[in-house]
């Protein structure tokens, strides 16, 4: 790994840590602020929002800023309000920290995205995204159950005082190990948005949000699953998302590899399918542990391999505006994440057990996958015409 992608992928690691902590200290903060469970759920919410305003928002004003200013910038304010999650007195002033620490979640693996790109050698763009997502999968590995075990030994402000530390060691690296590279944006915020008069990102924003949404019906709900279902202890969820985080690991790298080794999109088109097959195995052979685990590991590495296609794709079909393709990317991804919680419990609710979340999980995969297929028969149409065009001059 170049030592230039060092500082993206720590940046990684202190999103995905705070992130995914949230989920496993939520009792802790329930208890601490004396409020239910659902409504400490809200901070959770709250950082989700952050992220669907602040992917596109900041990318937008940052205009003329050179990336490396920009990664500081973004960073200095996710350090910032994680570290003011620590000390909130109160569940109002805990959420608006967690709205404003999620601002910059989206905006930095957005531009980070583009830089990655930059820095790599010729076809290996999409690795080097991935090297960056690596760090949100170590974060699933490594820091998210410590910060786990802090929050619940310890005290969670502790876990949410760690994630700025990790945010100033960034920082420190971005400084030190991130060249400063020249600004490509020549256009103003107008004609960036042109780009978005098209339909082929927002077929993408469609890829994001519904498919990758139905790999979110599935882990969303996994600890019922896990107990219900296949029968295991409580005790042995954390370890079963061990496996999933692990398969994280090594999706992310298979993903950016299959993405530089065949089109981002045919790449999009074969993962999101193979998605849909791994629920359906989810749904009718959940009740046996060792084909649950294994399948765990298989959904696991296919939910982040489509975060490095998904992304090249959206930096190809918007240039020129690749900064803010890529950051409205980031939206889709936690768009897809509230969208398949929501959809995923809906059968749950009506009593159809809790296998039921992976044939919704299912159709949304496959409905990524058709979106995706809409977008390559127009990319089939424009070469044909711009073919016939280059003969005709």
């Amino acid at each position: 790994m170049k030592k230039s992608l060092l500082p993206l992928a720590l940046g990684g690691l202190g999103i995905g840590t705070t992130e995914f902590v949230m989920m496993g200290v939520l009792p802790d903060i329930a208890a601490d602020l004396h409020v239910t469970i659902p409504q400490a759920g809200h901070v959770i919410s709250a950082y989700a929002l952050g992220v669907v305003i602040g992917a596109p928002l900041l990318t937008a004003i940052s205009g003329n800023i050179a990336p490396k200013k920009i990664l500081l910038g973004l960073m200095a304010l996710f350090t910032v309000f994680n570290t003011l999650s620590a000390f909130a007195p109160s569940p109002a002033i805990l959420f608006i920290a967690r709205l404003f620490s999620g601002l910059p979640h989206g905006a930095f693996f957005g531009v980070g995205s583009v830089v990655a790109t930059r820095l790599a050698e010729k076809g290996k763009q999409a690795q080097a995204i991935s090297v960056m997502f690596g760090g949100l999968t170590v974060a699933n590995l490594l820091t998210v159950p410590i910060g786990t075990y802090i929050g619940h030994h310890f005290s969670w402000r502790l876990t949410f005082g760690s994630v700025g530390i990790i945010g100033l060691i960034t920082m420190a690296s971005l400084y030190f190990l991130m060249p400063a590279l020249p600004l490509k944006r020549t256009g103003d915020i107008k004609s960036e948005l042109r780009v978005f008069a098209r339909i082929e990102p927002w077929l993408i924003v469609l890829v994001t949000a519904i498919g990758t949404g139905g790999l979110f019906c599935w882990i969303s709900y996994i600890a019922p699953l896990m107990t219900e279902v296949t029968h295991l202890p409580a005790s042995a969820v954390p370890y079963v998302m061990v496996i999933a985080g692990f398969g994280m690991f090594v999706g992310n790298i298979v993903g950016g590899k299959l993405a530089d080794k065949l089109k981002p999109l045919t790449a999009t088109i074969i993962l999101l399918i193979a998605m849909a097959a791994a629920l359906l195995a989810i749904y009718f052979l959940s009740w046996s542990t060792p084909l649950s685990l294994i399948l765990t590991f298989i959904a696991g590495s296919l939910s982040i391999a489509l975060a490095a296609p998904i992304q090249i794709l959206m930096i190809q079909t918007t240039r020129g505006a690749e900064m803010l393709g890529a950051s409205v990317t980031q939206a889709g991804f936690n768009i897809g994440n509230a969208l398949g919680a929501f959809l995923g419990g809906l059968p749950i609710a009506m009593g159809y057990g809790y296998t039921s979340p992976e044939l919704v999980g299912m159709a949304m995969a496959l409905a990524g996958a058709g979106f995706a297929w809409i977008l390559s028969t127009r990319h089939k149409q424009a070469e044909v015409t711009q073919k016939a065009v280059v003969e005709l001059a």
